[in-house]
């Protein structure tokens, strides 16, 4: 039987592409003689690089005329989209061969926004991506999400501060948007709560809020907090993760990536909700949703805002600091 030779497309982000690496497994595992190639963009291309199940890894940095010429001397003999936008369905067009595109569900979701009228199916993203894949004979082996760390980003413990060495509770504390995100305050108390050496995680961009955090507590806690955002890059944080005894994160990649280590992860939702298929893919169910039910302006959007459209932010300000325990 002749080998394949099979592009999977998903441009952004680093959760989204945290969340394809079952489809890849599978059907590398599945279907050993398979070439795996993987089209996204440039940004995001270290999310995948140490991953052994990829053969090639196309990027771009926004057209797809960028790579179409060289996809085409590929022959691929299928594509998988996992993005389904205007871009991918360029490329589809472009390549001209058999494909199967992920089903995105956008007037379910505008409903659930809109109207808070429910017809999402129970079913995971992760799930969903794999339906394009059946029509191959691939299915879900149940092993849950990849993250390949190369060696020379694994974080050694003893290079940590002291008080960390001996285990730590990882905090998430940025996302994207500001609705995904729990403020100071509410940081602040969780931490003084969990009495355990915790270690916030996030990016440069999130360096000022974890100082702002660690001056709003109490002299014995802060003595307890150590302020990773912006130290490490994406696959040293990985690590850190890896290593941590528990993870506490907001709707973000971090939390996918958590998921992937098999880590306890408890995850805050704010704006957005778990039914939008999202939450940490465990299949052994260790997660734990944080959120706030009932409220009639929840969801408010499909992704976030820059500030709660309604001013009151009850979807954060109401999330009870007992249940991170």
């Amino acid at each position: 039987m002749k080998s394949k030779k099979i592009l999977i497309i998903r441009f952004s982000s680093i959760g989204d592409i945290v969340l394809t690496t079952p489809v890849i497994r599978c059907l590398k595992l599945q279907q050993p003689d398979t070439e795996i190639h993987f089209l996204t963009k440039k940004a995001f291309k270290g999310i995948l690089e140490h991953n052994p199940y990829i053969h090639k890894i196309h990027t771009i940095e926004k057209e797809v005329k960028e790579i179409s010429s060289i996809l085409k001397k590929e022959n691929f003999d299928f594509v998988i989209d996992l993005h389904n936008n205007i871009r991918s369905m360029q490329i589809k067009r472009a390549l001209g061969k058999p494909s199967s595109s992920f089903k995105k569900l956008n007037f379910k979701k505008w409903l659930l926004v809109n109207f808070k009228i429910n017809t999402l199916p129970e079913t995971h993203i992760v799930d969903r991506y794999l339906q394009t894949v059946e029509q191959l004979g691939i299915k879900n082996d149940l092993q849950g999400l990849d993250y390949f760390i190369p060696q020379q980003d694994e974080v050694n413990m003893a290079s940590l501060p002291k008080f960390l060495q001996s285990g730590y509770i990882g905090f998430v504390i940025g996302a994207k948007h500001f609705t995904k995100q729990l403020p100071i305050e509410k940081i602040v108390s969780i931490c003084e709560k969990l009495n355990s050496p915790i270690i916030l995680l996030g990016g440069k961009e999130d360096e000022k809020k974890a100082n702002d955090i660690i001056a709003h507590l109490s002299t014995i806690t802060s003595q307890l907090v150590y302020n990773a955002c912006g130290k490490y890059n994406l696959n040293q944080s990985a690590s850190l993760i890896k290593q941590a005894t528990k993870i506490i994160s907001h709707d973000t990649g971090l939390m996918h990536i958590a998921a992937a280590f098999k880590n306890e992860v408890i995850s805050v939702w704010g704006n957005t909700v778990p039914d939008f298929g999202f939450g940490p893919y465990l299949p052994d169910k260790k997660s734990r949703i944080v959120e706030v039910k009932g409220l009639s302006c929840r969801p408010c959007s499909k992704i976030g805002y820059n500030k709660c459209p309604k001013g009151h932010f009850k979807c954060m300000m109401l999330i009870d600091e007992n249940e991170f325990n």
